[in-house]
């Protein structure tokens, strides 16, 4: 198990990209950089905390997802295709991938 013990806002246009099944992935913003360790363990590491509050080793991962990486998108470029909207329906969530 992992706890977080330090955070630090993230910059915008840093996301976390995880995989939903086989053929659907979301991409939610990082909202901020934390150092997490391992319990019992001096080993740290550096992870981003999503807007959905996901964190790769996270014991509250949404079932089924699975962390591919992080992705740097500049402003200018606009927001990855597969990013979380929350003001998409459970419907049209459901019929993605």
């Amino acid at each position: 198990m992992k706890s977080l013990t330090s955070i630090i806002p993230a910059p915008p246009g840093w996301y976390a990209r995880w995989r939903f099944g086989t053929h659907r992935t979301v991409t939610y913003p990082i909202t901020t950089w934390a150092l997490a360790r391992d319990t019992g363990s001096e080993h740290t590491i550096v992870v981003g905390v999503d807007t959905n509050g996901m964190w790769p080793g996270g014991d509250d991962e949404r079932p089924g997802g699975e962390f591919l990486r992080y992705i740097y998108e500049p402003i200018e470029a606009g927001t990855p295709d597969d990013v979380f909207n929350p003001v998409k329906s459970p419907a049209d969530l459901a019929s993605v991938g």
